[in-house]
């Protein structure tokens, strides 16, 4: 079977690129996450490297999860190892940045603005639909707020509206926009990453982000907790899941 993800290295071994390969789409299921932790559990600990670079194959960088593993019988498992894998990436030693086109959606957002530089295309969009179908982003209501403020992030997480890549950069949700992402962030690290010690540059990344680290940790444990034993039960929340996979429009009792 085909890998859902291309892995590489570039820049003499200090560069790790991880491409999510399942266009158009590249949805966020279980074979792509685990596919990206394999990845930097392999490879993100190598001592010379400097950075990782997210991309996607296609006209998308991600739709996000897979509405079908958020069912009830498989949320659980989902929510799991999807959270394990922002940590990892929120909490990774060397700085990590993501290449955007095109739709950045639910999962994907919450991938991408857990690593540290993000560089998009002028016609990318991002959002955090979630709410629109009944349920809400445990990671992004996490992560979000820490990068963008409060504010910004309950517009996305309340609204599952998308903004335009020049509204997410307004908000400092995006480091540039240009039209070549991918170049303008392999340019970021030749010219700002590259050129430094590996080892001060792990402290340095750790250090940006002391005390968050344990605080979005403990906030996305009972936060999971909230989503598998409070909002899991209702109706809603699995009407509305069962209704986006019909293609029909859900049918909320509000409870």
């Amino acid at each position: 079977m085909t890998s859902p993800l291309k892995v590489w290295f570039e820049r003499d071994g200090r560069l790790l690129r991880l491409r999510l390969d399942r266009p158009k789409a590249n949805v966020l299921d279980a074979a792509l996450v685990g596919a990206i932790e394999d990845a930097l559990e392999r490879h993100g600990t190598v001592a010379e490297l400097r950075g990782i670079l997210f991309d996607a194959s296609g006209p998308h960088f991600s739709f996000g999860a897979s509405i079908e593993e958020h069912l009830p019988k498989q949320c659980a498992a989902m929510l799991a190892s999807f959270h394990r894998l922002v940590l990892r990436i929120f909490a990774s030693p060397v700085p990590v940045l993501t290449s955007v086109r095109g739709q950045c959606l639910g999962g994907g957002l919450e991938l991408a603005s857990a690593g540290h530089l993000l560089f998009a295309a002028p016609d990318a969009k991002f959002g955090q639909p979630e709410i629109q179908i009944g349920v809400f982003a445990p990671a992004a209501s996490c992560v979000l707020p820490e990068r963008i403020g409060l504010a910004a992030a309950e517009d996305l997480l309340l609204s599952g509206r998308s903004i335009s890549a020049q509204d997410a950069l307004v908000v400092g949700l995006l480091n540039e926009v240009a039209d070549d992402p991918e170049a303008a962030a392999l340019a970021y690290f030749d010219r700002h990453l590259a050129p430094k010690s590996a080892s001060s540059l792990r402290f340095a990344t750790r250090a940006a982000r002391h005390g968050l680290i344990e605080s979005v940790s403990a906030k996305l444990a009972a936060i999971e907790t909230m989503y598998l034993r409070e909002l899991m039960p209702t109706h809603d929340a699995v009407e509305g899941l069962h209704a986006f996979l019909e293609k029909r429009t859900p049918r909320w009792e509000d409870v």
